[in-house]
């Protein structure tokens, strides 16, 4: 099974940015789907980004025109660009893919983003 390692979370103010990397153990170019959830505290964890394997991207609207989800295929990476912060914007982010469709969801060990002054 692929595992995924996130990393870039941590604490920001509001308005400042983050970018969240999303490393994968091998070839991610044939993946169905890549994308973050995040979960906040006492709160079911919502979609935040999502991207096909043939480019297709959606974004919660919560966050569009602030964040741009992008994969590198080379590295094997996807990331998440957050701008404009929010403090409700404050949860654990993470990455995930399905491999195949109809296949079960990977998930992403979690990386934190706080967003407070």
């Amino acid at each position: 099974q692929v595992q995924l390692v996130e990393s870039g979370g941590g604490l920001v103010q509001p308005g400042g940015s983050l970018r969240l990397s999303c490393a994968a153990s091998r070839s991610i170019s044939n993946f169905y789907v890549m994308g973050w959830h995040r979960q906040a505290p006492g709160e079911q964890r919502e979609l935040v980004a999502a991207v096909t394997s043939g480019g297709t991207i959606n974004y919660v609207d919560s966050v569009k025109g602030r964040f741009t989800i992008s994969r590198d295929n080379a590295k094997n990476t996807v990331y998440l660009q957050m701008n404009s912060l929010k403090p409700e914007d404050t949860a654990v982010y993470y990455c995930y893919t399905v491999p195949v469709r109809g296949f079960k969801t990977i998930w992403g060990q979690g990386t934190q983003v706080t967003v407070s002054s």
